[in-house]
């Protein structure tokens, strides 16, 4: 009998865990989360979440580029965690395969043959208060001008001098 009651309760848990609904509370529509409000370790709300992305890969997740996808996971579990915006600070810098990210979209239409998929997201990104650079050596050796960038990126002098200078700023490093 306490057997039976033990699966009961474990398939009612595994029922509403399963059941819960994903969200993208802060980026619509990107970085999708669960939120479960009785897990063990939260956001916490004294805290000042200070962090500075790597995103370097080419790589895709749900047709943008997995590491914008990742900040905005990040914006929505701190959103969802009652984290004031006011105590975000993220920002993030593109190198290596990832470079091409930051064409225009006419740029990245002449290289692709396809619009740039990650615009949307870069600018829901800036308009939560991302600061998006991308490493001036990866673009140099890319060919990209500062002129083939879309608005949302800034241009710095290289990758190697942001992540250091964010982490000697007390910035948690995000790869």
């Amino acid at each position: 009998m306490k057997n039976s009651i033990s699966l009961v309760l474990i398939l009612v848990l595994t029922f509403q865990i399963n059941a819960q609904e994903w969200q993208t509370p802060a980026i619509d529509g990107y970085g999708k989360i669960k939120y479960y409000e009785d897990a063990a370790e939260q956001p916490d709300t004294s805290l000042t979440y200070k962090m500075v992305f790597d995103i370097k890969d080419e790589k895709e997740k749900d047709g943008v580029n997995m590491g914008l996808w990742k900040i905005a996971r990040s914006l929505n579990l701190l959103k969802a965690g009652n984290i004031s915006a006011k105590k975000i600070d993220i920002v993030a810098v593109i190198r290596g395969e990832a470079t091409y990210l930051v064409l225009s979209n006419i740029k990245y239409q002449e290289k692709f043959k396809k619009p740039n998929p990650n615009l949307e997201l870069l600018r829901l990104l800036k308009e939560n208060g991302v600061t998006i650079f991308v490493c001036g050596q990866a673009t140099a050796a890319r060919g990209i001008e500062k002129e083939d960038m879309n608005e949302y990126i800034q241009l710095a002098l290289s990758a190697l001098t942001v992540l250091p200078n964010y982490q000697l700023r007390g910035y948690a490093l995000i790869p």
